[in-house]
């Protein structure tokens, strides 16, 4: 059994409260559930936002060293490493320390200044993170599973996990891997036509859109667009037929993701597709989904931790 937790963001309290909801308990100072087959499978995104970025890091550490959680990279861990991994050419970091990407990396920052001693060991804990998980009967990626980009990065790391060159070359945007990399951990992106973009929920103007890469039938840039907060700010006209055909084909396992920042009631992305992150980094709740090795389809009654959920199906012996 898998507990499936999507992006913390520094929010410690949020997680306690999640596993405590599913039956984990802290016993030397590791969370474990009573049943040992039943670990949490976390999401990415342990970082930024939220207060309390060492003991979210913490916690998830010690699950991963007493195998009682299993555990992917986000794109704010990479955001991380190449904030932290200073060019040689330039002085600055890998991902320019600038005043935007400062402020979204302020409250990991505060707690973990540059090139303090248990910085650097963070950043070594992140580095040794997968991109990608898959199990036997799903899978789970940061923000997008595309099949052939995940074959691609299975022929540079079988594992999912970088190494030192590799994290250099997935900063320079003229490498294969960067488009390989940014696609597991940020969604895929398409330019808008001309003169079209919009502003971002951090306020940063676009140009280019993510694509609700599970979407199936779309037919227009606001079907299949994502992360836009006013969908009239996109174009009417029909986006190319190339991107309309790329979704999450119907017959594969079933995926998990997070990234994205939902808002409203819980809802499947795709039969076989679903985003479990509902915004807890900000003022959204932790939820979490229960993947049991006997699910064949992908039920929101599975999903627990948001208000809307809908409530599991009682067994026989329970209506008795």
């Amino acid at each position: 059994m898998h507990d499936i937790i999507p992006d913390i963001h520094g929010q410690a309290d949020k997680l306690r409260q999640r596993l405590s909801a599913l039956g984990y308990q802290e016993r030397s100072r590791v969370w474990r559930h009573p049943d040992p087959d039943r670990i949490c499978v976390f999401l990415g995104d342990f970082i930024d936002r939220g207060p309390k970025n060492g003991e979210v890091i913490d916690i998830v550490r010690r699950m991963l060293d007493a195998g009682t959680a299993r555990a992917i990279m986000g794109n704010h861990e990479l955001n991380a490493i190449h904030y932290h991994t200073t060019d040689p050419r330039t002085g600055d970091g890998v991902r320019p320390r600038s005043t935007k990407n400062s402020h979204q990396h302020q409250s990991f920052l505060n707690e973990f200044p540059l090139g303090g001693a248990g910085t650097r060991d963070l950043i070594a804990w992140m580095k040794s993170l997968p991109l990608f998980l898959e199990f036997d009967t799903f899978r789970v990626v940061h923000a997008c599973w595309d099949e052939a980009r995940i074959s691609e990065l299975r022929a540079h790391t079988p594992n999912g996990i970088l190494n030192d060159d590799q994290f250099i070359a997935a900063a320079d945007p003229t490498t294969q891997l960067f488009d390989l990399v940014e696609t597991a951990t940020k969604g895929p992106e398409y330019p808008l036509p001309g003169g079209w973009g919009f502003h971002d929920k951090d306020g940063t103007w676009r140009d280019q859109v993510r694509i609700r890469w599970w979407a199936q039938n779309a037919t227009s840039w606001a079907e299949i667009a994502a992360s836009v907060p006013d969908l009239s700010d996109l174009p009417t006209a029909p986006p190319p037929k190339d991107i309309l055909e790329r979704s999450y084909p119907q017959g594969a396992k079933p995926v998990f993701f997070g990234h994205y920042w939902l808002t409203g009631d819980p809802e499947l992305q795709a039969p076989n597709a679903l985003c479990l992150d509902y915004s807890a980094g900000k003022t959204g709740p932790l939820v979490s989904y229960q993947m049991d090795p006997a699910q064949e389809t992908l039920s929101l009654q599975h999903l627990s931790g948001h208000e809307n959920a809908q409530p599991p199906k009682q067994d026989q012996k329970e209506r008795q």
